[in-house]
Formats: structure tokens, C-alpha cells, sequence
């Protein structure tokens, strides 16, 4: 019995360690990430670019954010919006950006037909034929820029290497307290995560919500239809460029992404599916993504490494470092937006015990709800939808 105090403080120690280790290196990543300056851009060599806009209703703040792709300073540019119901109330929006920017040509495709099990993509497909020019960009409804994000994506493609540009995201709440604890997840976990797999040299990282490539790299991947099945179709469509031995460009602008949960149960469908969005495509790794949940493991650690008084100073040494870095990565990307920096630090627990509860119950099912469908996923990521 005198080992077990000991043995189980080490234990302790040891998840100090790992809890403000990882904190301290997603603060260092995010550093490296804003010090990080984007290569001047020649807009005479910027090749005229098809944006196309997939929708499907009219959510919180759509006007804003579709006019903000209107207001591009590019030297030409076409935009392709897509819906797959005409009575979509996202197309009163698009009518009216189309009478506010009559010099810019926009292309509305209203078309239904289902090409697999992502409707997102379905409505790209069929969007497709309407592109003019030979460099897409892809962007969720949701998406808002600065008249700088045409030329800051698809810069990188002037190089022949490059196959993909892909962005991250801030995540902006509305209002609502769901809205706030599922812009943190975004903010303050996803991608920290993400940039610290950058800092180490990892290019896997693709997002749907912002893309950009050649027509003729996508066509050499098989279209749009290769990835139509796939919950991760991102990610899919990232590993199918990567095989023609082009380049994955993490393009060094921020997306600003409208976050709206109306209630808790919308916030647990949303972080449930790109929980077991993460456990499809790293089965192995995911089974220890508790050692990323920074400010639960340390409350472990404390609690363990207190049968130990001789580690009792290193123990609360560890312990307030991990608190200061978590703190850190709450207030990291507040500094320079137009949010008050400790407004929600009260929802810091909540936000933590959260994660912890959905990452495991993701374990206990292949299901997952997108856009009010049920879908089930196997190991492969081809998602079948449930009637």
C-alpha cells in the first residue's frame, strides 16, 4: 500500500506535464501562425476565378456575408450561387446582391438533382457547369471576408506545385449562450489543434469552407463526384490532391465563420458529427484526444497528485500554467476582434467538460445529423442516409 500513493501522484504529475505542455505549444503555434506574413500578391498575374457559393436557407447574417465576396478587389472574378429548392428563402438574398452589383456577373442555378449523399456537393456538381474560368473557389454561406480573400487564396496557385489552398476560420457567435460555447470549441480547441499540427510540419489540414484550385486538378481527381458520399468530402478531396503529388497550401488568411446555435441541442448535434467526423479519419490517434482537453486533465492531475506532498509544488506549479496557457488561448484570438476579451472566461469549465462529454459519447455510434438529416457513416466515411 505505500507504493500507491506515490505511484498514483507520479500518475498525476505526469498529467500536469502533458495538460500545460500542450498549452504552452498551442499558444507558441498561434504565435508562430499571427507572425506569419503573407507573400505580396502581382495583381496583374492573378487568373480570372469562378467563386461558387453553395446555400441552403437563409441563416443569420447571410446578407452581410454573401455581399462580402461581391465587394472583392480582384481583377475579374464570376459568382455562381446554388440552391436546390426554388422557394429557398436564400434566393431573396442573392436577388438583391444581383440588383446592388450589376457590373459583377452572377449566375444563380437552381437544381435538385442529387448526385450522392452530400447535398452540399450534390449543389456544387450541379453549379459546376455554369463556371466560367479555370481557378475555383469554393466558400460555405457562412463565410465572411475582407476584399482581400480572392487574391490572398489563389496567389499560391501560381505556383505549378500547389494543388489545394484551404483556410482557417475564426468562429463569430451570435448571441445566444450555445452560439458563444460552440464559437469556443472553433476558437479555442479546433483550431489551436490545427495549428500546432502546422507548426510541426503536418499539410493534411483541409477545410470545405474556404477552397481553391484548377479545374483541371479537380477533373484529374475525378470531379466533384469522387467526394459525394464522404462525410469528410474536405478532407477526401485534400488526400485525392495530395496523390497527384501537388502541394496542400495553408493559406495564411482567416476566415470569419457566423456561429449560430439556436439552443443546446443544436450545439450537441454540430460538435457530435465533427467529433465522429475526427474519429473516422484517425481512429487510433482519437482514442487519446483526452490528453488535448487541457483544463479537465490538469484538474485530474491536481486531484491525483495531492496523495503525493512531496510533488505537491511542482504539482501547482504545472497546475497554474496550465490555467494561465488555457486562459491564453481563450483571449488569443479576442485581442484583436470586436469582442469583449473576458466576457465569457465564466463558460471556460463548461466549454471544457463539454468537449469532454461529447468526444465520449462519440464512441457509442456511426450516426450523425447534418442539416436535418440522419446519416450513418462507415469506417470508410461513405455516409448512407436513414429514412
Amino acid at each position: 500500500m505505500p507504493l500507491v500513493h506515490p505511484f498514483t501522484a507520479m500518475v498525476g504529475l505526469a498529467c500536469l506535464s502533458i495538460a500545460a505542455g500542450y498549452g504552452i505549444l498551442n499558444l507558441i503555434a498561434i504565435l508562430a501562425w499571427q507572425l506569419r506574413k503573407a507573400p505580396p500578391k502581382n495583381p496583374s498575374q492573378l487568373p480570372p476565378v469562378t467563386l461558387l457559393k453553395p446555400l441552403c436557407g437563409a441563416e443569420p447574417g447571410l446578407y452581410e456575408q454573401l455581399r462580402s465576396f461581391c465587394r472583392q478587389e480582384y481583377p475579374e472574378f464570376q459568382i455562381v450561387f446554388g440552391m436546390r429548392d426554388p422557394s429557398d428563402p436564400a434566393r431573396s438574398v442573392v436577388d438583391r446582391l444581383v440588383r446592388e452589383f450589376p457590373a459583377i456577373p452572377i449566375d444563380v442555378v437552381v437544381n435538385p438533382q442529387q448526385h450522392g449523399s452530400s447535398c452540399k456537393i450534390s449543389n456544387l456538381i450541379n453549379m459546376l457547369a455554369r463556371a466560367r474560368h479555370d481557378v475555383l473557389a469554393l466558400a460555405d454561406s457562412d463565410v465572411c471576408v475582407g476584399p482581400d480573400y480572392l487574391a490572398t487564396v489563389t496567389a499560391p496557385l501560381l505556383d505549378r506545385n500547389a494543388g489545394l489552398v484551404t483556410c482557417i476560420c475564426r468562429g463569430v457567435p451570435t448571441g445566444r449562450i450555445w452560439s458563444r460555447l460552440g464559437a469556443m470549441y472553433i476558437n479555442e480547441w479546433y483550431i489551436p489543434s490545427v495549428l500546432l499540427a502546422w507548426l510541426f510540419g503536418h499539410q493534411g489540414y483541409v477545410s470545405g469552407q474556404s477552397l481553391c484550385l484548377r479545374r483541371e486538378t479537380l477533373a484529374a481527381i475525378g470531379g466533384l463526384q469522387a467526394v459525394a458520399n464522404q462525410l469528410a468530402d474536405d478532407y477526401q478531396l485534400g488526400e485525392l490532391v495530395r496523390g497527384l503529388g501537388l502541394r496542400i497550401v495553408l493559406s495564411p488568411y482567416v476566415i470569419r465563420v457566423e456561429h449560430h446555435e439556436p439552443d443546446l441541442a443544436s450545439l450537441i448535434r454540430h460538435e457530435l458529427r465533427w467529433m465522429r467526423t475526427i474519429r473516422m479519419l484517425r481512429p487510433r490517434s482519437f482514442r487519446l484526444m483526452f490528453l488535448s482537453f487541457i483544463l479537465p486533465l490538469a484538474i485530474v492531475g491536481i486531484a491525483l497528485a495531492s496523495a503525493g506532498s512531496a510533488f505537491s509544488i511542482a504539482a501547482w506549479t504545472l497546475f497554474a500554467a496550465t490555467v494561465i496557457a488555457r486562459l491564453g488561448l481563450h483571449l488569443a484570438h479576442r485581442l484583436r476582434g470586436d469582442r469583449s476579451a473576458f466576457s465569457d472566461v465564466w463558460l471556460l469549465p463548461v466549454r471544457d467538460l463539454l468537449l469532454c462529454w461529447v468526444w465520449c459519447r462519440s464512441f457509442l455510434g456511426s450516426r450523425v445529423t447534418w442539416r436535418g438529416n440522419e446519416f450513418d457513416v462507415d469506417s470508410a466515411g461513405v455516409m448512407r442516409k436513414l429514412s
